[in-house]
Parts: C-alpha cells; sequence; structure tokens
C-alpha cells in the first residue's frame, strides 16, 4: 500500500506566479448527484446494530452499480471540464515529467541491467549490456505488453547462469501476475507461461524457479473475492505449469502468506510465513538446502509471532538475519543453522537508538542503513559486525540500493530529497568512495529556490513529531499560503523526503507542501509503528489535526487554504480526520483508501491488514475502536464537508472501489454545505496508476480541484 513518483522542476520565469480568486459561481453552486439508493441492510457486531445502506456498491460489476460509476463520473468530468485551467495543468505536468528516468543497475555474471524511460513513455524499458561499458541492449519492453500501455513489468529475475529471465505482467493495475521466460542472449520468449500468481517473489534455483500463486479465482471475481490458500511451487524451465511441483502448503492455515527467496549461491531455498490475517505482525523462517539433498523444510524461527525474521544472506552454513526480536528498533544476529537455538545466536550489528531501514551484503561487506529523524545514515561493517566507514550522503534525504553480490568490486544506489532529484551513485568498495553515475538531465530547475525544513510538533498526548515542509524561497508566513498536508501513518512504511517532478506543479505556484512522520509508520521503528495500530489508530489521526494546527498556528496556511492529501492507508486517514474535523481543511483527496473499516477483511487481500488494523469481527475491542473512525461509519449528517475528491480505479484489487463507492454516497448524502463531493473513477488502472499517462491525466484533475478550490489561478 505504497506510493511516490519521481519528479522535476520548473520554468523559473512562471514559478512564482499564483492569484487569489473569488469564488465563482460555477464553484460555489451545490451539484446535483445521482440519486444513490439506501438499502436496509444492518449487521450485527458484538451485539451492536450497525447499518450499511450502501452495501449494494461492494458488487462493482451488477449493472447497478456500473450505471451509478457512469452517472458519478459524468458528474465528476463536468466538473473537472469547468476548471478553466485543467489543460494548461495538465501541459505543464507532461512538461516537468518529460526527462530521461533510470534506475540503479545491477551486475548478474558479465551482465548489467538496468531501466529507462525517455520521459513520457508509458512504462519504463530494460536494457542489458555487458559490463558497464557495454553497448545497452533492449532486454524486455512493457509499453508492448498492451496496446494502451496499461500491463506493466511486475518483477523480473535472472538466472545465476545468466541464461533466463522471469518477469510478471500485471494487467491493467492489477495484483495479479502472469508469469513468463525469456532467454537473455537471443532475447528469445519461451513458452512458459504461470497464471494466478500473486504476492510473490521469482527465486531462481538450478534450471527452474520458485513462485507463490492462489488457486484460480471464481469467474467474475478476479478483482474482488478473498484470497486463501495460498502455496508455493518450483517450475523447471520448460514445463507446463500444471506439471509444476507443489513444495509447500498449509490446509490447517489457509489464510497464511508465503514466500520464497533463494541466497545468492543458490544453495538455500527460504520460506517466509505470515499470519497478518490472524493478527501476528511476524514471520516464521524455514530452509532447506539443495547440498543436502534433503527436501524438508527445517525450522529457523518455527512459530509465526509478533516478531519479523529476513534473512540478508549466507555466511557458509550460517544465516544472517534482520529481526525487531528483543530490539524494537532492529539488530543483525548470525544463525547457525546446525544450532538455531536463540541461545545461540551470535549478535552482530546490535541495536542502536535509531532504527534499521535496510541491510543487505556486497563485495563481503555488510551495508546497513538507519533512520535518524526519517532521514538515511549508511554504514559499511565487516561481516563479523565491525564499522568500517560511514557512506557519506549529499544532505538530508532517502537513499536505497545498498547491496549486490559477494565478488562486486562496485555498488550502486540512489539519494533523493524534496529539493534533490533521483541521482544514482557508484561506490567503490576498496577506496569508499561515492562518486556520481548518472543524474537526471532537468533544464529550468535550481535546487536552491525550494526551501525544505524539518519541523517537530507535539501532537494530542504530547508525542513530538516530524514532519517536512517544501516551498519557494521568499515564502511569507501570513497564514494565507495554498497548502497541501500529506499523510501515510501505517503499516511500519516510512514516507521517505522525496523528490516529485508532479509535485513541482503546485510548488512553483506557491503551494506550501508539508509531509507528516505520524505513529504507525516506520520512522521510529516497531515501537513507532505499534503506536499506531489497532486500538491506538486513533493516535495517527491525532497526529495528523496536530500537524495541520501547527501549520495554521506557525501562519503557513489557514483553513480555507488548507488541503489534505491520503493514499490507500492514507486515504483512510483523510477520509476519518474529515469526518472529526471537517472545519479544519478546506480540500480533502482521498485516493484508493480502505473506508469501511468493518469489511475492509472480507475483499481480496484484505484480511492480511488485520495485523495492523485489528478485526470486527474476531475482537469485541477492536470492533469498537474500528466502529470508532471507519470513514464510511462517521459521516456526519448535516455536516458542511470540505471540497472533496475521491479517486478509484476498475482494477485495484488491493482496495477494491466499493470502499470508495460507499464513502463517495455517504458523504454526497450528508453534504449540508456547498463544496462538491465527486468521485473519479479509472478504468483500466489500478491501486497505483497503470501508466504514465494514466499518472499524469489523474494528477491533473487533482491539481486542478485544488488549485480550484484553494482559489489559487496556476500561470504557465
Amino acid at each position: 500500500m505504497r506510493q511516490t513518483q519521481r519528479a522535476i522542476a520548473a520554468l523559473a520565469a512562471a514559478a512564482c506566479a499564483f492569484a487569489s480568486l473569488a469564488a465563482p459561481a460555477a464553484r460555489a453552486q451545490k451539484l446535483q448527484y445521482p440519486d444513490t439508493k439506501r438499502v436496509d441492510q444492518v449487521d450485527t457486531y458484538f451485539g451492536v446494530e450497525v447499518e450499511d445502506p450502501y452495501r449494494w456498491l461492494e458488487e462493482e460489476n451488477a449493472p447497478e452499480t456500473k450505471a451509478w460509476v457512469t452517472a458519478e463520473n459524468k458528474v465528476t468530468f463536468g466538473y473537472l471540464e469547468q476548471i478553466p485551467f485543467r489543460s494548461q495543468v495538465k501541459a505543464r505536468l507532461e512538461r516537468l515529467y518529460n526527462y530521461e528516468k533510470y534506475s540503479a543497475p545491477s551486475r548478474h555474471g558479465e551482465y548489467y541491467l538496468f531501466s529507462k524511460n525517455t520521459g513520457l513513455q508509458n512504462q519504463s524499458v530494460v536494457f542489458v549490456q555487458k559490463g558497464l561499458g557495454g553497448a545497452p541492449e533492449v532486454l524486455l519492453d512493457p509499453n508492448k505488453f498492451s496496446a494502451d500501455g496499461t500491463s506493466r513489468l511486475a518483477g523480473l529475475a535472472i538466472s545465476k547462469d545468466t541464461k533466463y529471465a522471469a518477469y510478471g505482467v500485471s494487467t491493467g493495475g492489477s495484483d495479479w501476475n502472469e508469469l513468463h521466460v525469456m532467454e537473455v542472449a537471443s532475447k528469445r520468449q519461451l513458452p512458459d507461461t504461470i497464471k494466478w500468481v500473486k504476492f510473490s517473489n521469482i527465486a531462481w534455483q538450478g534450471d527452474g524457479f520458485y513462485y507463490s500463486r492462489f488457486d484460480a479465482p471464481q469467474q467474475g471475481k478476479e478483482l474482488l473475492g478473498g484470497l486463501g490458500g495460498h502455496k508455493v511451487y518450483y517450475h523447471k524451465i520448460g514445463a507446463t505449469q500444471d506439471s509444476d511441483e507443489l513444495v509447500y502448503e498449509d490446509k490447517a492455515n489457509p489464510q497464511r502468506f508465503h514466500s520464497i527467496s533463494t541466497t545468492e549461491d543458490e544453495r538455500y531455498a527460504i520460506l517466509d510465513i505470515n499470519d497478518n490475517a490472524k493478527g501476528k505482525k511476524g514471520d516464521a523462517i524455514f530452509y532447506r538446502d539443495a547440498k543436502s539433498g534433503d527436501k524438508s523444510w527445517k525450522p529457523i524461527i518455527p512459530e509465526v509471532g509478533d516478531d519479523e525474521y529476513a534473512v540478508i544472506d549466507n555466511v557458509g552454513d550460517k544465516f544472517l538475519v534482520q529481526t525487531n526480536h528483543n530490539a524494537p528498533n532492529y539488530r543483525v544476529v548470525l544463525i547457525d543453522l546446525k544450532n538455531p537455538a536463540e541461545a545461540n545466536w551470535k549478535e552482530v550489528i546490535p541495536e542502536k537508538p535509531e532504527p534499521i531501514q535496510g541491510a543487505g551484503t556486497a563485495g563481503g561487506k555488510l551495508f546497513v542503513t538507519y533512520l535518524k529523524d526519517v532521514t538515511t545514515h549508511a554504514y559499511v561493517y565487516d561481516l563479523n559486525g565491525k564499522l568500517e566507514n560511514e557512506i557519506q550522503l549529499p544532505g538530508l534525504g532517502a537513499a536505497g540500493g545498498f547491496g549486490g553480490n559477494r565478488d562486486d568490486k562496485v555498488i550502486f544506489y540512489t539519494f533523493n530529497s524534496f529539493n534533490y532529484p533521483p541521482t544514482i551513485f557508484r561506490y567503490d568498495i576498496a577506496t569508499r568512495k561515492s562518486t556520481v553515475f548518472r543524474a537526471p538531465t532537468i533544464p529550468d530547475f535550481n535546487p536552491s529556490d525550494y526551501e525544505v525544513k524539518q519541523v517537530f510538533y507535539n501532537s494530542k498526548d504530547g508525542t513530538r513529531v516530524p514532519m517536512f515542509v517544501t516551498y519557494k524561497k521568499g515564502l511569507k508566513l501570513d497564514g494565507n499560503n495554498p497548502t497541501v498536508l500529506y499523510g501515510y501513518g501505517g503499516f511500519n512504511i516510512t514516507t521517505s523526503p522525496s523528490f516529485s517532478a508532479l509535485r513541482l506543479a503546485l510548488l512553483e505556484q506557491g503551494v506550501v507542501y508539508a509531509s507528516a512522520n505520524m505513529r504507525g509508520g516506520g520512522e521510529y521503528g516497531e515501537k513507532w509503528h505499534e503506536a499506531g495500530t489497532k486500538l491506538k489508530k486513533q493516535n495517527v489521526f491525532d497526529d495528523f489535526i496536530a500537524a495541520a494546527e501547527y501549520l495554521i498556528a506557525n501562519k503557513y496556511t489557514n483553513p480555507s487554504r488548507l488541503a489534505i492529501h491520503g493514499v490507500s492507508n492514507g486515504g483512510l486517514l483523510v477520509g476519518a480526520v474529515a469526518n472529526q474535523r471537517p472545519d479544519l481543511f478546506k480540500v480533502v483527496i482521498q485516493q484508493a483508501g480502505v473506508m469501511d473499516m468493518l469489511r475492509f477483511q472480507r475483499f481480496t487481500g484484505g484480511k492480511y491488514w488485520i495485523a495492523d488494523y485489528g478485526s470486527s469481527e474476531a475482537d469485541e475491542a477492536e470492533f469498537k475502536a474500528l466502529r470508532a473512525y471507519s470513514p464510511v461509519h462517521n459521516v456526519r449528517e448535516g455536516a458542511k464537508y470540505p471540497a472533496v475528491l475521491i479517486t478509484t480505479a476498475d482494477h485495484d484489487d488491493r482496495v477494491v472501489p466499493g470502499h470508495s463507492f460507499k464513502y463517495a454516497a455517504a458523504v454526497q448524502h450528508a453534504q449540508a454545505g456547498d463544496n462538491p463531493v465527486l468521485i473519479r473513477i479509472d478504468t483500466n488502472s489500478g491501486h497505483g496508476a497503470s501508466s504514465t499517462t494514466k499518472a499524469i491525466e489523474q494528477s491533473a484533475d487533482i491539481y486542478s480541484f485544488i488549485f480550484y478550490n484553494l482559489g489559487v489561478t496556476p500561470r504557465y
């Protein structure tokens, strides 16, 4: 449930111009929404009756729901089309996003792989070259997967002998993948095809690979039905899928997730099991040793609990493991497979005050990144845990990609921040020096035109919360600046300082962008995450409300000039706070949010969120907590809501569109003010935009809606 787009900057000549508008008649007039029927649906939870009048909207493929979608889109696009500068906003976004984008190269034997997008290609193209100085050749062009460019590459793995590449294809943004295989040298496609893959690695071992899949879903319910029975298979090159070897399933626990990885030497296959659907946050870990020929799965961590474990690499017959067991900020331990009991673990990297962001090995070294007040710090250790050096990063920002092969001499990592475009660095392991390998060429962009500052504020209970604020230099703190406040706050995910091309269309017009790092995320380790989950979820909303109050109290903005924005779990966030404090915001942008907290577990992979949210069906206290903030169930009849724009898509099988359908219907029914409440329902797109075209179209509508309702006329 994550998001973040890469980005560039703005034309200096137009950058500072924006003007306030008196609200035109079209903006003040209350819209006429489709007549959405209400039904007498009542559910009982622990003796409490709960109405659900829009239950019928969960059936997204029903003719009645499709007619409702058509009617809602007619109202929404009718409104958006009358915004006088909408086409200019879209053109500006295309200009901003039209630059070459690269991924960091990864080495596979004599080959290096990387992806490149020339600017506005719907999908990035994968290239392969021999050595760093070789001529790049197209290995895979996902733009050819579909006529409209909405089918995406969903994973790519190269066999150890570099003979084959296995890759996944997602259609229209769905989480379902179809796997295919090709020869790397000849680029020849093989007939191997594997269907109904979801939430899976591609892990090579020998002349085949492991993958995870579900049974084929009920026809017509592919994007809606609940998931169960996640199984692990091994596919041998040249075989048909029906002959693939079933290597692991758990019939007694059909709700569990199972994923497979293999060590670099392919000696070990590692089975990771989690049970989020039962509310467990951690993992069980099993392995099998190809060298021994024994195909049984042997336990390292035999039971799923609340502690997390991730195998980093093997050192001979020992595993380096990152874990938060007895270490909420994580540590690295060495586990001897011959004596895996905890008493025999060797601590390699002890827990520190800052949480570990990630760990990887390359060139016989251990690379560990830490988060210090949400920004990345990177260090190099030997495999015994002796600190060798810190990698000096360009400043306060986010960095990732540290890791590679055991015989690597150099590795590549990427750094970015709010005013620092994603830049790829080459790190020489022997000399300990970083140099710029590839930086985006962005005309008209001057990072010194923008100010980035980190502030700290106190939440309702006194908790100190960080927030980044970005704006054009010369900002006047007069309380009248248009401002967008973004947040996520969940699933142990860190909202990192990141650069966005599309976002600069806001910043150059004088809009302040604030990114709050609430509890529920991973910014300060597991304790910070846990403080925003289950019975403590209200802390996240309190943190976000306090962020808005800070921006107002410190004269950045005022409630009539403040927009809030959240995606997925962040959509839940903005929906909840709009119910609790509709007076505090002028605009709400809710993208693909989890809005029905009593029924989320009934659709696709929703039950795997129980570890973060709790369950309305299994625990009475959790039901009461969920009922108290669930956006759909707490819409306030007769309240004057802010201007609300909701977005979802027909191929979102992660957070199904029914969440947004029900929320839109409820707020439209309750709205007592004149602000619009609109839902934008895309096609051939998923939980995130399925192509560059879709991303720009959606962003253009969101930004136009924000500008229009905050009283900003962009000047391009």
